[in-house]
């Protein structure tokens, strides 16, 4: 039987719609028959399965795991809780495939779905090639089975086991009532010191706070408690539990780039001149900080697969985004994983000696930043615009990285825009050394743009 799905829900990283309207449990047992399809056909017939805590997970995991055992796969659920866990139950299980029932970081009333296959991300042209076999209503047919693995505490476990601190820390943990939520708990068991767990009941309506640490506004609860409590640090976690948002001693939020400076010092020491990746968002601040310390930085595109891939391509023991996904593959297996990432920042901070993090932020070499800014653009034009700016750039002799849009240095500092590979819209984002400088770099951004008929907001 053939199935087609909404043309909306079929993303570059991940499936994702709105339950009810784009995405249904039809839709999830199509998802598992293709995807069950794709193992079966490449020789596999494992496939781990998780969901997170919003209210239309468990019952997309169900219709997913009809659909994959359809096909004669073997499901073993390993239950709710954050992304990270399903793809170490994956790594551990030698599974063939990993399927995250999750909305991430989006609204309420999304969901949908993160994959693995044979080890690897599953993103781009694999994800639009499970269309086709829906489609075409060729899924494999068989008979598979279930296996319950509840494998929190497993998960727990191995992620304190690389707690290497000196001194007991105060912490506040803000987990916004998303799927990190009973395995922070249990960490805050686990750890020493003194640990405070706001928001820690996962609530798929997330009533405090919206679930995303790249919002300022979404921090602010945890800022406070971290100034009540005296805290040494405080650490945020998205819908999912793949990004992290960190508050110093002060209360001041580190950014993405910031925190893996901060984290590239720290395995530099071990492993002198590694190559650590950091994508095209981040400030220069990083590439130079961790050239000087003695590593050898390297610019990637945006995009939580594409980091992880090219991670594997290069033998890159560490990366990051300026969204806050952290991928370690020294010591650990390589994805993002926001609570292992938390574990090591913890771990740093509690060896520090004479220092707190906050003065360890204020080392930092200071730049005057825009935020990011995210603005709409059909995505029949997105690329087009990108591809205007970049023409015309190349004519003027302006020094441009396209790797992944176009990063323009000048002597005030650097300029990017990109097209999102998940959204209609365009990003944009500034760094100069002064705000004058700042103000320059908008400018000749805004010029751009407006030749291509695009107006910056604000």
């Amino acid at each position: 039987m053939t199935h087609t799905f909404h043309p909306t829900i079929l993303r570059e990283y991940d499936i994702r719609g709105i339950v009810g309207e784009t995405l249904s449990a039809a839709d999830a047992r199509a998802i598992g028959q293709a995807f069950g399809s794709r193992v079966r056909q490449a020789g596999g017939s494992v496939v781990c399965v998780g969901w997170d805590g919003r209210l239309s997970s468990l019952e997309l995991a169900g219709a997913l795991t009809e659909g994959l055992m359809s096909t004669g796969c073997t499901v073993r659920r390993v239950g709710r809780g954050p992304t990270p866990m399903l793809y170490y139950a994956a790594k551990v299980r030698d599974a063939d495939g990993g399927i995250m029932v999750t909305g991430s970081h989006n609204p309420p009333t999304h969901n949908g779905f993160k994959m693995v296959f044979q080890g690897k991300p599953f993103f781009g042209s694999d994800i639009r090639g499970l269309g086709e076999i829906a489609a075409a209503g060729d899924f494999v047919q068989g008979q598979g089975s279930v296996v319950e693995d509840d494998i929190r505490l497993e998960y727990c476990d191995r992620l304190v086991q690389d707690w290497d601190g000196k001194r007991e820390l105060r912490v506040v943990w803000d987990c916004g009532n998303g799927a990190a939520g009973e395995i922070t708990e249990m960490l805050a068991k686990k750890l020493p010191g003194r640990h405070t767990v706001l928001f820690g009941e996962i609530d798929g309506r997330f009533p405090n706070h919206h679930p995303d640490p790249t919002e300022p506004h979404n921090l602010r609860a945890l800022q406070d408690a971290v100034l009540f409590e005296r805290a040494d640090i405080g650490i945020a976690f998205d819908g999912d539990g793949d990004r992290i948002g960190v508050i110093d001693n002060e209360g001041r939020i580190l950014w993405g780039d910031q925190i893996l400076v901060i984290l590239a010092e720290d395995l530099l020491k071990t492993r002198p001149g590694a190559t650590i990746i950091a994508d095209v968002k981040a400030s220069q601040v990083f590439f130079e900080e961790v050239a000087r310390m003695g590593g050898k930085p390297v610019m990637g595109r945006t995009g939580h697969s594409l980091i992880k891939t090219q991670m594997a391509e290069i033998g890159a023991p560490l990366a990051g985004e300026m969204s806050g996904h952290i991928f370690f593959a020294d010591r650990y297996y390589g994805f993002d994983d926001a609570l292992y990432a938390a574990i090591r920042l913890l771990g740093i901070v509690s060896r520090m000696e004479r220092q707190t993090l906050g003065a360890r932020r204020d080392k930092l070499p200071h730049m005057v930043n825009t935020p990011e800014m995210r603005f709409d653009c059909a995505d029949e034009r997105k690329f087009a615009v990108i591809h205007e700016v970049k023409d015309r750039l190349a004519a003027e002799g302006a020094k441009v990285n396209a790797i992944d849009g176009v990063r323009v240095d000048t002597p005030d500092g650097w300029w990017l825009l990109r097209a999102s590979n998940t959204q209609a819209v365009l990003v944009a984002r500034c760094e100069a050394k002064s705000v004058e400088g700042l103000k320059r770099l908008r400018a000749a951004l805004e010029a751009q743009l407006a030749k291509s008929a695009v107006t910056l907001p604000g």
